[in-house]
């Protein structure tokens, strides 16, 4: 018996009614072209009360026979294993009704073992794609979807809390989304998704939050968003005692597009000219931009190289130098960028509201453009100098979403894609039964 029972713990059977077969308990078969291992093994007990009629048994239940079943085991050594399982069948002399034997390790009229169940549930924490899954598994692509419906409970916001530090931001969302881009929002202290919302537009949001106490609303300490100006007006109507951080990765990337573009509207005119110098230093241009957008600070002017299209050896900031000192322009728009860059990287609050509030000459429509914004947005900016959250957090979550769409090569619906995320960043619990 000793050798049974260990074939039962290692198969994670635990259910006593389940005896192996004496002779010839593993076979191997060839089943969809696999290879397979199937394990003979019976159920049988002495039932209680019938599960027609409900008579108690006295003696009214008799055995009639045994129904064979072949539920899906996890796999063994690589190979799929299936329980060979007879079943008893019994008649009940009350009611003439008969019934089969049930067991807890697959339910009844199903032919996948709730380990296999289980273990769909717990892989689906891994960045795979649930057609993976269930090839995996061996079981359907509808398979999988049911086991998450019956194994995660859809996520249901509990309007009672809100964190005091909140972080936001808005990810590309699917096809039968209510918008074109949904939002996330982030717990800035415990580094979690708080919630996800199928529609950034501010009436949604505005209806989202609306839900939560006002007392509540109002221990809101910090809120960081981006520049786009409907959310902050927004936010500020929502949370009245809350601080208003522009995240700083959208203040730098402002001044960023403008000056690739005004580096590019510099090299158009080179392109147009037929001078060979001319054309040199659009080559030039070209090859270093990622030089032009380097810190200032950082830029080597000590070691001398040989860099590609440069005579003579070179150091990094003779390049930017002899760059710069091609337009006048570019110049003026170098500057600007570096001083913005400075300001944020270093928090130098009281020198950037100075040169934002300068009137500077020579800077692109683009340029100019950004110092607005961030003349209309100062505080919030300030603020973004003087905090230290930012939505670095976000920004990593929205890349794993991206990441979670591609893997499944997108999704049509919004509440299955929404509760895969949750599920990915496990934060709804596995059922204990299901």
């Amino acid at each position: 018996m000793s050798h049974k029972h260990s074939i039962l713990n290692l198969l994670g059977i635990k259910d006593k009614n389940i005896k192996v077969m004496d002779k010839d308990w593993l076979k191997e078969e060839v089943r969809n072209g696999l290879h397979c291992k199937i394990i003979s093994a019976k159920l049988t007990y002495t039932p209680e009360a019938c599960k027609c009629c409900g008579c108690v048994n006295e003696g009214s239940i008799v055995k009639n026979g045994t129904k064979l079943t072949h539920p899906l085991l996890l796999d063994m050594a690589g190979c799929p294993t299936y329980l060979e399982l007879k079943k008893q069948r019994f008649l009940c002399r009350e009611c003439g009704q008969t019934f089969i034997a049930e067991t807890c390790i697959v339910k009844k009229r199903c032919h996948i073992t709730n380990d296999v169940k289980r273990s769909i549930a717990v892989q689906g924490t891994r960045n795979i794609s649930e057609k993976d899954l269930a090839l995996e598994h061996r079981v359907s692509n509808n398979t999988v979807k049911r086991v998450f419906g019956d194994f995660y409970d859809t996520f249901r916001q509990v309007y009672t809390h809100l964190p005091e530090n909140l972080a936001i931001d808005e990810f590309k969302s699917v096809k039968s989304a209510e918008g074109a881009m949904s939002l996330i929002i982030c717990d800035s202290d415990n580094k979690k998704i708080f919630d996800i919302l199928e529609d950034r537009r501010n009436k949604s949001i505005m209806d989202y939050f609306m839900r939560f106490p006002q007392e509540q609303r109002a221990k809101v300490k910090t809120v960081v968003v981006d520049l786009y100006g409907p959310y902050q007006k927004l936010f500020q109507a929502l949370f009245p005692q809350a601080e208003l951080i522009i995240d700083r990765f959208h203040i730098v990337t402002q001044v960023n597009r403008a000056l690739n573009m005004a580096r590019v509207s510099f090299m158009n005119t080179l392109k147009k000219s037929k001078d060979l110098k001319a054309n040199r230093d659009y080559r030039k241009l070209k090859k270093y931009w990622k030089l032009i957008l380097k810190k200032e600070e950082t830029l080597n002017s000590t070691e001398y190289r040989y860099h590609r299209l440069f005579k003579g050896l070179v150091t990094e900031r003779g390049i930017i130098d002899y760059l710069l000192s091609l337009d006048e322009g570019l110049r003026l728009n170098y500057n600007a960028y570096q001083t913005i860059i400075f300001t944020v990287n270093h928090r130098k609050p009281k020198l950037f509201s100075s040169f934002v509030h300068e009137k500077q000459q020579g800077l692109t429509v683009k340029m100019d453009q950004a110092l607005k914004t961030f003349r209309q947005s100062e505080k919030a900016i300030i603020n973004a100098l003087n905090y230290d959250y930012s939505n670095g957090l976000v920004e990593g979550i929205n890349n794993k979403i991206k990441v979670i769409k591609r893997t499944a090569y997108g999704y049509r619906n919004f509440s299955n894609f929404r509760n895969r995320i949750f599920i990915e960043y496990k934060l709804l619990e596995i059922k204990t039964t299901a």
